[in-house]
């Protein structure tokens, strides 16, 4: 543990007592420095300077971490050093002592041994370093406010921090050109200035953000990110659009990239998506586009978005003629989802998220599959800890998937894998309008349902697979069926929307397919007839088919 804190703060007064609560040694960074030259931190100042000494203090520093559990009091000025605060957050719990002013020159008035004070006015050096200081020292895991309240009283204060504290879960999606981090746990959007400061810092990127939102979640979450960016010293303005799919249009990405420009954004400007899978697309494809590419954060405030569509870097818009026509491969510098948010979404949006978790267990892991029956009543009844393990599992999953496979360019069983049943749910969503009748979510439960059915008809999957599918869908409050879309939908028309999708080639309609729960592989050789048939239900003959498991 790595107590930080401007001078005056209680660093080893606490650190001392935190150690022997915890039962593990203190050590002062600065005693720590002072033995290693054999000489005093002003002695080291007056002779060398600032910056030796700084890089002296790093090498120490390092050096501690890299050795058995301490606890740590640093110095007021260690954490301001990229490559310390780095190696802390590699190797500790930092905790920052936050504490007022007034009480801060009240303990360090007349002490000796303070080179940053020597023929100063304390007042007006603390002042001057609090507010260059306090939005790096907000970068640290933990913040402890104490007062004049005594030690032991902070003492306490960090210990139950510590207790409350969980440490989110990191994935790395890796790219052959990038690569960057998924933080998944809970509280994460209060924190979000302290878990982006870094990362925008490495990627030279401006400590300034545009934030693209709808009217619902800038309602819900919009003022604590702002907050949250602000501590760190993120300047952050808002673009706020009207909730739902129909925002994925031309119309709304000409106005959001009008009012980006006349913000002034510059290319090193990040653009943060906080909002669902509309505001995720909407967003990138800005991002992508405005200044022919600006850096781009995900911060998904749904279930869908959280375990699909913030992880991977697709980004468009829909068109009349079908669903993310237009867009672009942008991947995101960070994503952070935050599953406390997901206590504020309705049942259904909930529902709909869900589609995609099970999604990840047909294509390529049973087990998570057999996990979702076990447990998908409970995570859609809001338990929390299994929220967080499935956007955990299904993220890992996608990750591993983009990381193989950035841009769908394998022939077969790469990231195409991930469009199994949206082949369906696309011409599903095209037909009822995108005007929130059915949700992307749902379209995708009854397009993987289909997609199990077609696998049945062509002899390559056992009917029971299907059946099983259904049955949990069914068991969760997911619509399976296309006569549950909400208004009729003709299956010729159904197929003349597939005849648009993208991923159309040389004419061939292509389907992810699978030959079981787990099993998925990519096919064009899919003839428009067998659509048709599973379109309009053939129940008796696809029931009646005996499955052949040989066929390719």
């Amino acid at each position: 543990m790595v107590l930080v804190g401007l001078m005056g703060a209680g660093k080893t007064t606490v650190g001392r007592r935190l150690a022997s609560r915890l039962g593990i040694p203190f050590r002062d960074a600065d005693t720590e420095v002072e033995r290693a030259a054999g000489i005093t931190i002003s002695e080291l100042f007056a002779r060398y300077g600032e910056a030796e000494f700084r890089r002296g203090e790093q090498g120490v520093i390092r050096r501690l971490l890299s050795g058995p559990p301490i606890v740590l009091a640093t110095g007021g000025g260690a954490f301001m050093d990229p490559l310390t605060r780095a190696a802390i957050r590699d190797a500790a719990t930092s905790v920052w002592l936050r504490c007022p002013l007034d009480v801060l020159v009240r303990r360090v008035s007349g002490r000796q041994h303070r080179p940053l004070l020597d023929g100063a006015r304390p007042r007006e050096v603390l002042a001057a370093l609090m507010e260059r200081r306090q939005p790096v020292y907000a970068e640290a895991d933990l913040t402890v406010d104490c007062g004049s309240d005594g030690p032991d009283h902070t003492t306490a204060k960090v210990l139950e921090a510590l207790d409350a504290h969980a440490a989110p879960h990191r994935l790395a999606v890796a790219l052959s050109r990038a690569r960057y981090e998924v933080v998944i746990g809970s509280g994460l959007l209060a924190r979000a200035g302290a878990l982006l400061a870094p990362v925008l810092s490495q990627q030279g990127v401006q400590h300034r953000a545009v934030i693209v939102t709808d009217e619902t979640v800038a309602r819900l979450h919009l003022p604590a990110l702002l907050a949250s960016l602000a501590e760190t010293g993120i300047a952050a303005d808002s673009i706020v659009v009207a909730p739902g799919e129909a925002s994925k249009s031309l119309a709304t990405f000409g106005e959001v990239t009008d009012r980006m420009l006349a913000l002034g954004v510059e290319r090193r400007t990040a653009v943060v998506a906080l909002g669902g899978g509309v505001i995720g697309d909407l967003a990138g494809f800005t991002a992508a586009t405005v200044l022919r590419g600006l850096p781009f954060v995900q911060i998904p405030t749904t279930l869908l978005a959280q375990v699909d569509s913030s992880v991977g870097g697709k980004t468009g818009i829909n068109t009349r003629a079908g669903k993310n026509l237009l867009g672009a491969f942008h991947q995101p510098i960070a994503v952070l989802a935050d599953t406390a948010v997901l206590a504020t979404l309705p049942p259904r949006e909930l529902r709909a998220g869900y589609a995609e978790i099970v999604k990840a267990g047909l294509i390529g892991d049973p087990a998570l599959f057999a996990w979702c029956e076990a447990n998908g009543a409970a995570l859609l009844a809001g338990d929390p800890a299994l929220l967080a393990d499935a956007v955990l599992h299904a993220c890992a999953f996608k990750a591993a998937v983009v990381g193989d496979d950035e841009r769908e360019e394998k022939p077969s069983d790469g990231r195409a894998l991930l469009n199994l049943g949206h082949t369906f749910a696309h011409a599903l969503e095209a037909e009822m309008g995108y005007d929130g009748t059915l949700l992307h979510g749902e379209a995708v439960g009854i397009g993987l349902v289909l997609a199990l059915r077609l696998s049945v008809r062509l002899g390559l999957c056992p009917a029971e697979d299907a059946n099983r599918l259904e049955r949990h869908l069914r068991g969760v409050g997911l619509k399976s069926t296309i006569a549950e879309c909400g208004r009729p939908a003709a299956a010729t028309a159904l197929l003349a929307h597939m005849r648009r999708d993208k991923k159309m080639r040389d004419g061939r309609l292509a389907f992810v397919l699978v030959r079981g729960i787990g099993c998925a592989f990519t096919s064009r050789d899919v003839e428009p007839e067998d659509v048709l048939a599973v379109l309009t239900g053939e129940p008796e003959r696809m029931a009646d088919m005996s499955p052949d498991l040989s066929r390719p």
